[in-house]
C-alpha cells in the first residue's frame, strides 16, 4: 500500500473520544518496549509520527493515527510494565476492555511480540483473551533484524508454539530497521479490511431479505 497521507489524531480514553467517521480500525497491542511506535512510523513512512521512547509505560491512552483518510491505527499502551502502579493498570485495564469488546469499528488485532524472546504469560493472556471475545488476531514478530536471518523459523516456531497457533493463524516477522514484513503487513491488513466490508455487506443483504419477507 502507499502511504500519502498520516497523522496523530487524538489520545482516547474514552468511547465519547472515539472518531466517528466509521472508518476501519486495527488496534495495536503488546509488551512495552516491544515496537509498536517503530512499527506504526515504518508503517506510515514517518520517522517520528509515533513517538518512541526509552521509559516503558509512558503510552497512557489509546492514541490514533489516520492513514491515508482510510484507516485508523490505534495504539495501546503497553502492557507487562511493573513499574506502573497498581492504579493506573486498572485503568487501562477498563480502558481496553472497553475499546475491545463495544468497538465496531475494530476490524482486528495487531499483536506485536519481541523475536528474540518466547511471548512472555502477558503475551499469551492477551492471546487468548482476544481468541475468547471473538477477536481476530494476526502476530507480528517485531525485531527481526536482531537475529540472524537463518534462525528466523526457529523462533517464528517458538512464538507458535507458546501461543499454541494454529496452522493457519497469520504470524509475520518484522523489523522497522530493513522494513522486512512492511508490504506482508499492509497487504494482511488491506485483505482483513475488504472480507469485513464483504460480510457486511452480505449480513445487510439478509437483514433487509429478512425485513422484505416480513411484510
Amino acid at each position: 500500500m502507499k502511504v500519502t497521507s498520516a497523522e496523530f489524531i487524538i489520545s482516547a480514553v474514552a468511547p465519547k473520544q472515539y472518531p466517528t467517521d466509521g472508518l476501519p480500525e486495527i488496534a495495536l497491542v503488546g509488551r512495552s518496549n516491544v515496537g509498536k511506535s517503530s512499527l506504526l512510523n515504518k508503517m506510515m513512512n514517518r520517522k517520528a509520527l509515533a513517538r518512541t521512547s526509552s521509559r516503558p509505560g509512558k503510552t497512557q491512552t489509546l492514541n490514533y493515527f489516520l492513514v491515508n483518510n482510510s484507516l485508523y491505527f490505534v495504539d495501546f499502551p503497553g502492557y507487562g510494565y511493573a513499574k506502573v502502579s497498581k492504579s493506573i493498570k486498572e485503568q487501562w485495564g477498563k480502558m481496553i476492555e472497553t475499546y475491545l469488546t463495544k468497538r465496531d469499528e475494530l476490524k482486528f488485532i495487531v499483536q506485536l511480540v519481541d523475536i528474540r524472546h518466547a511471548p512472555s504469560k502477558d503475551d499469551v493472556a492477551m492471546y487468548d483473551w482476544c481468541k475468547q471475545i471473538g477477536l481476530k488476531t494476526v502476530v507480528v514478530a517485531t525485531k527481526a533484524d536482531k537475529i540472524a536471518r537463518g534462525r528466523w523459523q526457529q523462533h517464528a516456531k517458538v512464538i507458535r508454539d507458546t501461543l499454541r497457533l494454529r496452522d493457519t493463524d497469520t504470524l509475520l516477522l518484522f523489523s522497522s530497521e530493513t522494513g522486512q514484513g512492511k508490504d506482508e503487513l499492509w497487504a494482511e491488513i488491506m485483505r482483513r479490511i475488504r472480507q469485513s466490508e464483504e460480510t457486511s455487506a452480505v449480513d445487510e443483504e439478509q437483514v433487509l431479505k429478512q425485513d422484505q419477507d416480513k411484510e
